[in-house]
């Protein structure tokens, strides 16, 4: 089974803390739709004959799309693309979308099965430091008519360790969402990611800067909040109720190919990674230059002699009409970062690293030698073996991503 990621990437405005590829010109919309068809023709071969059993519309704000253009894009994965019966299909959406345009039935007459709703905060005054474009009575709403529309399978996000955001206020928030029954909460520590509004804030002091005691102790409130609810902790940002994972984003974690569509976007094929260029122009420009199919037969997924270039349509005997190089880049991975990456993203889930998968993939050496690293942190406490795997332990989630750059080989 495979996944198909798309890059919607448009906002109605910018959220201090994002730094996500996005614009709030929506001036070329058109335009990135038609130039995502044609992505997509012409990558329809990259997964395979895998079948597709996810499909993830993110952002940017996916529920910007109007219907008929959301409809024309599940039509042309459906005509280019294995869909498994029952595939999740999920719409990252903004609460002020879903209350201005009600798009809920017509969402869901178009197969959309899962939403993942931005709600952020259920405060005011959290939404407005952030910049988000709807209210917390919007919030509230969004919800109830999600519900009213029939989506039974939907996410919300929240973020934490915000300045101003008082341990008492966190678990509020914690507390509503589970009083309201989410079925799946995504909740983030809020990051100072670089050239952001909150970045030019902080340095100069218009803004306090994130204070990780706080974050910690508010991801232990969290854990502790959403535990004693029957929410599963299966994997560091992620809580589920029974039966409510992200089969979307699970896919990632356990290190299945997928396919991305749209600028920035990023696929993997299990040995190699390959990334869209950041910048709408350029990939709309490239796409609607001459038909791909009218020239050169295409490269193969998986025909690397181009020195690292990413496959691409061939070049345009016409340079003006498309670019002299294609949108993006490509990595090959060794199996060394291949053996980093799954012990990266695998402590980070419930179901830990995997020594006897270490052991088939990479050697038994390799897989004695990396439960030799885990030594230390198994006698402290922060992580346990369970039926040969390597899982943290509540204390040693505070520090999933350091003790997994430790375990890194060279």
């Amino acid at each position: 089974m495979a996944g198909i990621y798309l890059h919607i990437p448009f906002c109605r405005q910018a959220c201090h803390y994002c730094n996500f590829h996005f614009s709030t010109s929506l001036q070329r919309i058109n335009d990135f739709i038609e130039a995502l068809l044609k992505e997509m023709q012409y990558r329809k071969d990259y997964l395979g004959r895998e079948s597709v059993d996810t499909i993830y519309f993110g952002g940017g704000t996916p529920s910007l799309l109007e219907g008929k253009a959301l409809d024309t894009i599940l039509a042309e994965l459906r005509r280019h693309f294995h869909i498994a019966a029952g595939a999740e299909i999920t719409l990252e959406a903004n609460p002020d979308d879903i209350v201005a345009k009600s798009p809920l039935l017509s969402w869901k007459r178009a197969g959309i099965n899962r939403l993942s709703i931005g709600i952020q905060s259920f405060f005011e005054e959290d939404l407005r430091w952030m910049n988000r474009a709807h209210s917390a009575d919007q919030a509230l709403e969004t919800i109830r008519a999600t519900r009213e529309a029939g989506f039974e399978n939907f996410s919300i996000d929240l973020i934490y360790g915000s300045p101003g955001l008082s341990d008492e206020g966190w678990q509020k928030n914690i507390r509503t969402a589970i009083g309201l029954g989410i079925p799946h909460l995504s909740c983030y520590a809020l990051t100072v990611e670089p050239r952001t509004a909150l970045d030019h804030l902080i340095k100069k002091q218009k803004s306090p800067d994130i204070d990780p005691d706080v974050q910690a102790r508010q991801f232990l409130i969290l854990m502790d909040e959403a535990a004693s609810a029957g929410y599963e902790h299966y994997e560091i940002s992620n809580f589920a109720l029974p039966g409510h994972r992200s089969r979307h984003n699970s896919s990632y974690w356990q290190g299945k190919p997928y396919l991305g569509l749209g600028p920035s976007a990023h696929s993997f094929n299990g040995h190699s990674r390959q990334w869209n260029v950041s910048n709408n122009a350029e990939y709309i420009d490239y796409w609607l230059g001459p038909d791909p199919a009218s020239m050169a037969t295409p490269p193969s997924p998986d025909n690397h002699s181009h020195s690292g270039t990413p496959p691409a349509p061939p070049r345009s005997p016409q340079p003006e009409a498309r670019s002299s190089a294609p949108p993006g880049g490509y990595e090959e991975l060794t199996p060394t970062q291949q053996l980093n990456e799954y012990v990266m993203i695998s402590l980070r889930t419930l179901e830990g690293c995997d020594l006897s998968l270490v052991s088939g993939r990479f050697g038994p050496p390799i897989a004695a030698r990396l439960r030799a690293r885990a030594g230390r942190y198994l006698q402290s406490g922060k992580m346990e073996e369970t039926m040969g795997r390597l899982v943290l332990t509540r204390p040693g989630r505070l520090l999933a991503d350091g003790i997994a750059a430790d375990l890194f080989f060279d």
